[in-house]
This record gives structure tokens, C-alpha cells and sequence, in this order.
């Protein structure tokens, strides 16, 4: 069964950074697969943030975080990590952070029926 599993959330205040990451897990999951992030603020709709290609060569963000974040990956050859470095967090960054894995990067930014998902993680920025 495949896993994805987000970490490195947390309360930091504005200006500041945070890393987030999430693993993969499972026998069947592909390192072929495109991998993002998507973000939901209590009262608000989810929203893409970013995405890579299975091989880190291609990205693509949201412009609310364009030149603030970086999304990059690791693929090991039981695991696959991605990474969302987060800088000059703003207030309007808080939310639960989603990762999600789809093997068509171009189903990125637009579609939501990606193949796998993780749990969230939390990350609050004061002003």
C-alpha cells in the first residue's frame, strides 16, 4: 500500500522559513511519478502550490509563492521525497499542506483526482 507522508509543518513568524518534505512509501510506488503541493486555509478551497516532473528537470508554481518557494526531489530507489522550501512566509501562507502524486505532471495545476495524497501538515505563520 502506498503511503505519503508530510512533515516539517509548524508556527513560524512572517519573513521567516520552513521545509517541508514528504515520503513515499510502498512497494508499488513509481519514481516516474509527478509529485506536488497543494495547500487548504480553514474557510477556503484547496489550491495548487507547486509541482515537479519525476525527474526534478520541470517545475511549476502558484504566482502567490513564485520566488518565495522551491519545490525539488529525491528518488531513491526504494523512496521517493519531495521537498517545499518555504521562505518569506507570509500570514496568508497559513494553511494544511498537502502532497500529492500523480504520474502525469500535466494533470498539474489544474486537476485535483490524483492517484495518491497525504495526510497534511500544518503551517501557521504570525504577523
Amino acid at each position: 500500500q502506498v503511503q505519503l507522508v508530510e512533515s516539517g509543518g509548524g508556527l513560524v513568524q512572517a519573513g521567516n522559513s520552513l521545509r517541508l518534505s514528504c515520503a513515499s512509501s510502498g512497494r508499488t510506488f513509481s519514481r516516474s511519478y509527478a509529485m506536488g503541493w497543494f495547500r487548504q486555509a480553514p474557510g477556503k478551497e484547496r489550491e495548487f502550490v507547486a509541482a515537479i516532473d519525476w525527474s526534478g528537470s520541470s517545475t511549476s508554481y502558484a504566482d502567490s509563492v513564485k520566488g518565495r518557494f522551491t519545490i525539488s526531489r529525491a528518488n531513491a530507489w526504494n523512496t521517493v521525497t519531495v521537498y517545499l522550501q518555504m521562505n518569506s512566509l507570509k500570514p496568508e501562507d497559513t494553511a494544511v499542506y498537502y502532497c500529492a502524486a500523480d504520474p502525469d505532471y500535466s494533470s498539474f495545476p489544474a486537476r485535483y483526482d490524483h492517484d495518491y495524497w497525504g495526510q497534511g501538515t500544518q503551517v501557521t505563520v504570525s504577523s
